[in-house]
């Protein structure tokens, strides 16, 4: 065998050997994640500028909502009574419950102080626009942010409280927990920092619009968290026991 075709086998067998290594160099960059369906036009118009008054409500974005996050009639299995708020703060939901097994469901965001009650309680008052005033431990704990509000904040469309508020009382008095809107709509659906319970204002709208002063509330606990949302049967335990 000549030298020159030594050489022609030798780099053909190193090209072959590198043809059968993995390319553990090479990376493909994630598929991206695909882009939630747009909304129905029923649904977008649900969330759409409306006049409040003398202050027009802004619409939501509708690259904030989803069908999921509107607010809709659901079935959901209770015994407490028509018109009854229950609050789920783990699973982000609000049921306001209706006859026949249903609830209007409502998405909402969660501050530190949703998860500070759980139990019974009811509302006696609800205010529109209200005037809002952070609390002792929010200016200790960031007096930069909420110092020059010390005094309160008018009602309006940059009030964290946004266009309702429904005040939560039991038999101590006034919990101080809150169903209320919110000028950020992009919080609805997550955890935050501040705040209680907060809804689209279009939604707390809505809500307020359909609830009954001195209506009874239920925060539920974590454990608790989903209650409802199956039917009774299925929400009991399964039997167990030894062989027969």
């Amino acid at each position: 065998m000549t030298q020159l075709l030594r050489v022609f086998l030798a780099g053909t067998a190193l090209l072959a050997m590198a043809a059968c290594e993995p390319a553990s160099h090479v990376t493909e960059a994630p598929p991206a994640a695909p882009a939630p369906p747009p909304v129905r036009p029923e649904t977008a118009a649900m969330y759409a500028a409306q006049d409040d008054g003398n202050l027009t409500v802004p619409a939501i974005p509708e690259s904030l909502l989803t069908e999921d996050k509107a607010r809709q009639l659901v079935d959901y299995w209770t015994e407490e009574p028509v018109g009854t708020i229950i609050v789920d703060p783990h699973a982000r939901r609000l049921y306001h419950v209706q006859p026949g097994n249903k609830a209007m469901r409502y998405t909402v965001g969660v501050g530190a102080a949703g998860y500070g009650f759980t139990g019974e309680a009811h509302i006696p008052y609800q205010r529109d626009w209200p005037r809002w005033t952070p609390t002792d431990s929010m200016l200790a704990e960031n007096p930069e942010q909420y110092g020059p509000s010390a005094a309160g904040v008018e009602g309006g469309l940059s009030n964290p409280m946004g266009a309702r508020a429904l005040y939560i009382h039991n038999s101590g008095g006034d919990t101080f927990y809150r169903i209320h809107g919110t000028p950020d709509p992009q919080s609805i659906g997550t955890a935050s920092s501040a705040g209680c319970i907060r809804l689209f204002n279009q939604d707390i709208i809505h809500l307020a619009e359909n609830t009954r002063s001195m209506s009874k509330v239920v925060v539920l606990t974590q454990a608790q968290s989903g209650r409802g949302t199956t039917p009774p049967a299925a929400q009991m335990p399964t039997a167990t026991g030894g062989p027969t």
